[in-house]
């Protein structure tokens, strides 16, 4: 008898020794990121390999696992969990300008795809892979990047590791993403508050998956409806409703994760608009009816969700000024449709209607900034030149402003920004790019105190609520529109779509 059982017993604990839940071994997850929203109707040129490196080539493996909170949310649910060793795989670092820039090239896509490549073949075996994505990436002749991506990382991993992926909810995405990877989790917030916490799903996703105790069935459905950004806040309906239905779902029905893709309207390409993707624990029956009453729902609300009305700047200012007399302050001007950064329309109604006390932040104007740094620019120097309005007829004409230099200096990782003090009580500052302001802590930096001032004009559609709505700091919002067809506003019509199927999508499909 001992003879006949010693090799197994020998084999059993040869078994239990390296298996990860002995504490010999541990389950080997890579993460990766690779994350930008593009604006492919955006002046100044494809994005290079150049506008990703402009702090570093790329992020090395270890920096990766501190690189943004989809990132910190896994990592941190990730030290939670017993036998977790995370493989941080090199990386893109990010765009110069951001989702204010143009097509990303296929050279800089085949670029990073090849540093991410050999890095993860090189740190292979892995046990699961964690990718923080957007969504909204677009590339030249890639015509569904985030799918390629998920697609060349299975071809290294093998069928066998389970893929997840987060993603922000302006994301394009259809099926293919899930013919690649076995789940994908995307915010349910905008502004994202929840970036962390869909980063921590996706690591307990990850642990079950590879553990054998969740088996992914998923379904997708694309409600055809195209959406303008401005009108994805989640604090109003119909957006808060269609993310608190998912939410009901995943409480009703345990293991199901239901995400919702409003889509980004400023990419062409061919999976624009929204999306539905369900995951549930090998129930796929369940993860499609589920999918079929979130697409059905968006369709019913469809109306409210696509179209919208916002007052042009002559108006908003006016209101404005009105706010002010009332003592209804401080108002926010949320410049919502200029993705540049250089549009002029706001403040040249407020100079043309002479308010005072406001704070423009900011403007774009590298070429501004570079006339600074030539004369090497100092507090109480006088400032007289034009600013902004050079992107295109979308971002109106350059104003010429007269002041003085209030700051001049290194700040949110910039070489330089400036700051002008100007006419009654007022401050320009002038960056080198988009800068969305989010908070008036931002603006809370040397000689600049936010409180001193009644009206803000920012670049930003929702993600400034987060700071001056939802906190009650400003008692006056108004968001802003443009004139014009162009893109960034609520008139998506105006845009020349190539391979958008703009046409089969609600409010532009006349056969409903």
């Amino acid at each position: 008898m001992k003879t006949t059982f010693l090799p197994v017993i020998v084999c059993l604990y040869s078994f239990l020794s390296c298996s990860p839940d002995s504490g010999q071994d541990n389950y080997r997850i890579a993460v990766i990121r690779y994350q930008h929203e593009t604006c492919t109707f955006c002046p100044g040129g494809d994005t290079e390999i150049a506008d990703w490196t402009t702090k570093k080539p790329y992020l090395s493996g270890e920096e990766v696992l501190e690189a943004g909170s989809y990132i910190r949310g896994f990592v941190h649910t990730a030290g939670q969990l017993s036998n977790i060793e995370l493989v941080g795989i090199n990386s893109p670092h990010y765009v110069f300008g951001g989702s204010s820039r143009s097509w990303n090239s296929k050279e800089s896509f085949e670029h990073f795809m090849q540093i991410i490549l050999d890095d993860i073949e090189s740190k292979m075996p892995v046990h699961g892979v964690y990718l923080a994505l957007h969504g909204a990436m677009a590339v030249r002749e890639v015509p569904r990047p985030e799918a390629e991506i998920a697609k060349r990382i299975r071809e290294i991993v093998g069928n066998d590791v389970p893929i997840a992926g987060s993603f922000d909810l302006h994301g394009n995405e259809d099926g293919e993403f899930l013919q690649w990877a076995d789940a994908a989790f995307v915010t349910k917030r905008y502004p994202h508050y929840d970036a962390f916490i869909q980063g921590g799903r996706s690591a307990n996703f990850l642990y079950r998956s590879i553990k054998g105790d969740y088996v992914a069935a998923s379904a997708t459905r694309k409600p055809p409806v195209l959406t303008p950004t401005v009108l994805q806040w989640t604090g109003q309906s119909p957006s808060m409703d269609i993310m608190e239905r998912a939410r009901r779902w995943e409480a009703r029905q345990k293991d199901t994760y239901v995400s919702v893709f409003y889509g980004f309207p400023w990419s062409d390409v061919p999976d624009i608009g929204a999306t539905v993707h369900v995951i549930t624990n090998n129930d796929p029956k369940l993860a499609d009816s589920i999918a079929d009453d979130m697409a059905e729902f968006i369709w019913r609300v469809r109306e409210d969700f696509a179209l919208g009305e916002f007052p042009m700047p002559k108006e908003a200012v006016a209101r404005a000024k009105d706010a002010i007399t009332k003592k209804e302050v401080p108002v926010v001007l949320g410049d919502y449709s200029d993705r540049p950064g250089d549009a002029t329309w706001i403040l040249k109604q407020l100079i043309d209607q002479k308010v005072e006390g406001f704070l423009y932040a900011t403007i774009r104007d590298e070429r501004a900034l570079a006339q600074l740094a030539g004369s090497n620019a100092q507090p109480g120097d006088r400032f007289e030149m034009e600013v902004g309005g050079f992107t295109g007829p979308q971002a109106g004409s350059p104003v010429k402003i007269e002041g003085e230099v209030l700051f001049f200096d290194p700040l949110w990782s910039y070489d330089n920004i400036a700051v002008i003090k100007y006419g009654s009580s007022n401050l320009i500052i002038i960056t080198p790019t988009y800068e969305q302001i989010i908070s008036p802590e931002q603006l809370r930096f040397g000689p600049v105190d936010p409180d001193d001032y009644q009206v803000f004009v920012v670049k930003s559609r929702v993600h400034f609520r987060r700071g001056f709505d939802e906190t009650g700091y400003a008692k006056t919002i108004l968001v802003v529109d443009a004139p014009g067809p162009w893109f960034g506003t609520s008139r998506l019509d105006a845009l020349d779509y190539e391979s958008g199927p703009i046409r089969e999508l609600y409010p532009f499909d006349q056969d409903e």
